[in-house]
């Protein structure tokens, strides 16, 4: 059975080729402030009809809280003990950012040395690929019972599905849960996620004068909020690039998958040259550890700035937080951290944007180990287990409102993917290969508990 659900994959590819196509020419970036709503209309009616057309009999449109709409649907199985499995993804994508940056037109896929570029191709259009594929290699001959929901708000953080589970939580409930916005350790290597950062997002503003005055008259005793700032900032990370925030645990392991160091430079587009920060592994950094980075600073710009003292600066942090920390103690260690270093008396306001909980997953449940065998049958090597270093805040979501449900992070999105940056692409034979696990999963599930 493994050989035939393989080979009709491997037949549908060209068909799931145009139709990424026609996905990724869809305009769906969740912000009417950039492109036209009718982007996100006409994509969630696509994704829609198409999961209409596999069973999803009551597929429909739920208009979230945020005013985004998802797709929301479920299809029985012809056995009555059959277990209730969830397909997650969502069909809005980043915007483009620079258009000068990418080598493909952003909305039209384009296959370049066997990878197809385009905005959404791997985040997370593909993983809707990966679904549908699946779906059809069994066609009648799934025995769980499937629910579905494809979001279209993720990449702009405003909630809309989460609030839409706490609200209405009978509607998406399950027993395993597969959330498909993740990837693999690398091309031909299956990995499930197993751990994601939480986060804590705070503005630091500095005040030192009532207003600017002349570097000439007064530099020397005045004091300089942009170089306050600078020196508050700087106290974040040790000489070494370690993240160093006072009451702040810096000192937890990654056990699971090793990322290597030549691997991660590669990945990360470091230049030749240039050290990475800190001395722990790469893993225990990305995936154990805190991490604080410097978003953006208000001050004056380079071309138009004045011979003149600054009095007020600021600068936006992000401080990803792993499992194991509490994020509101970790913001609060933050803010004490950059009051404590600020220097010459000068005034510190720090403003609150979001804080977010990280997410441990469960691996010694019936449905890890199905999902295990699965990809080690559709890959030929084992799985491995990742973390992350982003943050999926509905993972927490499903983790309270459904308890008992194992919940796995798996997904088309490999490092080469560049997701979030010009030229996102995605390595087809990872659709396929993932398609090829997941029709495999959905087969033996059942049977394994």
């Amino acid at each position: 059975m493994t050989a035939e659900i393989r080979d009709r994959i491997a037949a549908m590819m060209p068909a799931a080729k145009q139709e990424l196509t026609e996905l990724v020419s869809l305009k769906s970036v969740a912000d009417p402030r950039q492109f036209p709503p009718e982007g996100c209309e006409r994509t969630a009616e696509w994704v829609r009809d198409r999961f209409a057309s596999l069973g999803f009999t009551d597929a429909r449109l739920e208009v979230t809280p945020d005013g985004s709409k998802a797709v929301v649907g479920s299809r029985a199985a012809n056995r009555p003990d059959a277990p209730t499995v969830l397909l997650y993804a969502h069909y809005d994508v980043q915007p483009p950012l620079d258009d000068a940056a990418w080598r493909t037109p952003p909305f039209e896929l384009t296959e370049v040395g066997g990878r197809w570029y385009g905005r959404g191709a791997a985040d997370c259009k593909g993983n809707i690929l990966m679904h549908l594929l699946a779906l059809r290699a069994l066609g009648d001959d799934i025995p769980v019972n499937l629910k579905l929901v494809v979001e279209g708000s993720e990449e702009q953080g405003t909630g809309g599905l989460e609030r839409y589970v706490e609200a209405n939580p009978d509607v998406l409930r399950a027993d395993t849960i597969l959330v498909c916005d993740t990837g693999n350790a690398a091309v031909g290597k299956p990995a499930a996620t197993v751990t994601l950062r939480g986060l804590a997002n705070v503005v630091v503003r500095v005040a030192a004068l009532n207003s600017a005055i002349h570097s000439g008259m007064f530099g020397g005793p005045a004091p300089d909020a942009l170089a306050a700032l600078i020196e508050m900032l700087a106290s974040l990370r040790d000489e070494d690039g370690n993240t160093a925030i006072d009451g702040l645990d810096a000192t937890q392991k990654w056990h699971g998958e090793p990322y290597d160091a030549d691997q991660f430079r590669a990945d990360a587009g470091v230049l030749d040259g240039v050290s990475l920060l800190g001395d722990d592994s790469v893993a225990d950094e990305l995936w154990a550890q805190p991490a604080v980075t410097v978003l953006g600073i208000d001050c004056p710009p380079v071309v138009g700035s004045a011979a003149a003292i600054v009095p007020r600066a600021a600068a936006r942090l992000n401080l990803r937080v792993p499992p194991g920390i509490d994020p509101e103690a970790a913001r609060d260690a933050l803010e004490a951290h950059l009051r404590g270093e600020a220097p010459w008396g000068v005034e510190v306001e720090v403003e609150t944007e979001a804080v977010g909980a990280p997410f441990a997953a469960r691996v010694d449940g019936p449905a890890y180990r199905a999902m295990a065998a699965a990809m080690k049958e559709a890959y030929g090597v084992e799985m491995t287990t990742l973390g992350q270093g982003g943050s999926i805040p509905l993972c927490n979501v499903f983790a309270d409102t459904y308890p008992d449900a194992e919940i796995i992070l798996m997904g088309v999105e490999e490092p080469l993917a560049l997701i979030h940056a010009p030229n996102e692409s995605v390595d087809p034979t990872e659709i396929e290969r993932l398609a090829v696990a997941e029709a495999l999963f959905l087969r033996s599930y059942a049977d394994a508990r």
